[in-house]
């Protein structure tokens, strides 16, 4: 037996059984009688046992032919569907879009940028993976994600890193915290200071600990939680104060439940952007998604404010 079935011959085989006439199928398949008799008997030497029972003009299944009629027919529906798909893929907005990225993005970024491209991918099937930068990563090596929206990370030469806006570190504290009610930092109180950071696995808090260290600082009282909500409900309570982008505290801040203040003269900034596989062309449906992105974005860029650390 050859190693491989003809389609055109399983085609042929499955229409001759549901028809049970060389004449009829013929004309289905616009092809001639011969042509379709030299396919079977093709098919017969391919498979080396007799498929077909000829009684007059009647043909009819050998106990062969019901079995390979029976796989024939899950592998001639499998081929369609895949045809199918492929064609609903090559339409527009007909495809699927997986993006990995974080709790605070999800939250924060995707809902306005995904009401955006549903408008114009109204059928497109989106899943998002929640997962910091290293588990976003992960998930792109891994093909289980398209897209990660991420914190630009170090040494990923496989990936390229498409960037969309950096934003600036900053301390988050109660209004009724010493620092918030004077307006500036007193450096020698840092390390002292209780603070709520976000998950100790996470790059932003790797950021934090190097930024720290290079002043020679080391935090003597830290609780790690893995939800922004937390952090904040936490810091307005004034149990304690954090270090986060005042973007993700924006609403609070407007309200003026939260202050924000700079870490020092040296910033603490962050990139954050889309990733893929580098040298893979993205889709028209990947090109608009890193497109919203930015539009929606571009007013999270790094600001200033005129307290001061002492």
């Amino acid at each position: 037996m050859n190693p491989t079935l003809d389609s055109r011959q399983l085609r042929a085989f499955a229409t001759l059984a549901r028809t049970g006439s060389f004449t009829r199928t013929a004309k289905e398949l616009y092809l001639s009688q011969s042509a379709v008799s030299h396919s079977m008997k093709a098919l017969e030497q391919d498979v080396g046992c007799r498929l077909l029972d000829r009684m007059g003009k009647t043909v009819l299944l050998t106990q062969a032919g019901e079995q390979l009629l029976h796989h024939a027919q899950k592998i001639l529906t499998e081929m369609g569907e895949a045809r199918e798909s492929l064609l609903h893929l090559g339409k527009w907005g007909r495809s699927r879009l997986r993006i990995g990225t974080s709790a605070t993005a999800c939250q924060y970024i995707l809902p306005a940028v995904l009401r955006e491209f549903k408008e114009s991918f109204p059928q497109c099937l989106i899943t998002v993976e929640p997962g910091d930068t290293p588990e976003s990563i992960a998930m792109l090596r891994e093909n289980r994600v398209d897209l990660a929206l991420a914190l630009e990370p170090k040494n990923e030469d496989k990936m390229e890193f498409l960037p969309l806006f950096t934003d600036e570190m900053a301390f988050l504290m109660s209004p009724s915290h010493p620092w918030a009610l004077a307006g500036r930092v007193e450096r020698e109180d840092i390390p002292r200071q209780h603070y709520v950071l976000y998950n100790k696995n996470s790059y932003t808090f790797r950021m934090v600990e190097e930024y720290l260290r290079a002043e020679d600082m080391v935090l003597n009282t830290v609780f790690e939680f893995g939800s922004m909500e937390a952090i904040k409900e936490l810091v307005k309570l004034g149990l304690g104060m954090s270090i986060l982008a005042p973007w993700i505290a924006q609403k609070e801040l407007q309200e003026k439940s939260m202050v924000s203040l700079p870490l020092g003269r040296r910033k603490l900034k962050r990139n954050w952007g889309i990733l893929h596989w580098r040298g893979r062309r993205l889709s028209l449906a990947e090109e608009s998604f890193v497109s919203l992105c930015r539009a929606v974005t571009e007013d999270l860029a790094s600001g200033s404010t005129d307290r001061r650390v002492t």
